[in-house]
């Protein structure tokens, strides 16, 4: 039976990874600061004599070594996700997602963990497109960052790369997510109109001019994905034991066009109101759009479509609306 050690164990991956890998029969330690999880998440998972939860802080790097103890596999998914505010609070991207990540690594090397998966972004490739509005493939060469968030995802990467080259991973996943979608879904631009329509349900502001394309993914293809890779152990024979995936659908959708689906599922026609611009906030990629050819060959498939996955998640959020109350009460520390 394999112990596995997952990171942002309250997260919205995170805690649906958590069901998954036990429902495997994987014995599970959860690590979470909980400050942005919901324990609530993780309900059922605590019921099981196979799950521990451990509060703590990826800053802690003594108390992170000795909660992995033990364990044979990390996935590291815990990260501050506020792309877009990311100027307002600069040191959190790298104490959340760098730093925090060099303790993750250096934790696995005195536990002597040797396999681990890493949750990165597309966002990592700026806005460099080889060929103008084709899919972006992992071989892509990087561009200057255009956020703190992947700038710090970046970094994340190097490290993990680098301690794979180092002979301290015997297997490193490294998973380039677009946005992801479906139950438990705390932030993004489906909770953030639905908030808004909930508020005046006859007007939606939308930042930016609605003509950004973006690529989204169904929380459970992508877990679906991760846990067919790493089963297939391909990073054990790679170069460097490092393998590096894109994670999306074959397929984008204008910011319109996800609104429409929003509106036609709620039954409602709001008067549309932009901020303007091509890009909603600094550091917006106005096109994401993954080449998924490679995790493709593999033998993995999404099975919903973004519209469907759109439609999910807006179920979930009207079944949940207590996951709003939760946010505005959240007092975000590092990680």
């Amino acid at each position: 039976m394999q112990n596995i050690f997952v990171t942002g164990a309250a997260g919205f991956i995170g805690s649906n990874l958590i069901d998954r890998l036990l429902a495997n029969g994987a014995a599970v330690t959860g690590w979470d600061n909980l400050s942005t999880g919901q324990e609530r998440f993780l309900a059922g998972a605590i019921e099981n004599p196979r799950f521990k939860l451990i509060r703590g802080d990826n800053l802690d790097l003594p108390a992170l070594t000795a909660a992995m103890e033990g364990s044979d596999f990390v996935f590291h998914l815990a990260a501050n996700a506020d792309i877009r505010d990311g100027w307002s609070h600069p040191r959190r991207d790298l104490e959340q997602n760098t730093i925090a990540t060099f303790n993750i690594l250096e934790a696995m090397r005195t536990s002597g963990v040797k396999r681990i998966a890493f949750s990165s972004t597309g966002s990592v490739y700026g806005e460099a497109q080889a060929t103008p509005d084709q899919p972006t493939p992992e071989t892509e060469a990087f561009p200057l960052q255009t956020s703190l968030y992947a700038a710090s995802k970046t970094a994340g990467e190097g490290l993990i790369s680098s301690y794979a080259e180092g002979g301290n991973l015997d297997e490193a996943y490294i998973f380039r997510f677009v946005s992801i979608l479906g139950e438990r879904y705390t932030h993004g631009h489906v909770f953030d109109f639905y908030q808004q329509l909930l508020a005046h349900p006859d007007r939606l502001r939308v930042l930016g001019d609605g003509r950004q394309r973006k690529s989204y993914l169904y929380v459970q293809d992508c877990i679906n994905a991760m846990l067919h890779v790493t089963t297939l152990a391909t990073a054990k024979t790679a170069p460097h034991h490092t393998q590096v995936y894109n994670l999306g659908t074959p397929e984008y959708v204008e910011v319109n066009q996800s609104i429409g689906y929003i509106c036609a599922a709620l039954g409602l026609k709001p008067a549309l109101e932009y901020t303007g611009g091509s890009r909603g906030w600094i550091g917006d990629n106005p096109f994401i759009f993954l080449d998924t050819q490679k995790v493709q060959a593999t033998g993995w498939k999404p099975r919903l479509t973004i519209e469907q996955g759109i439609v999910r998640t807006l179920r979930w959020l009207e079944a949940n609306r207590w996951v709003y109350a939760a946010r505005s009460s959240e007092n975000p520390k590092p990680a």
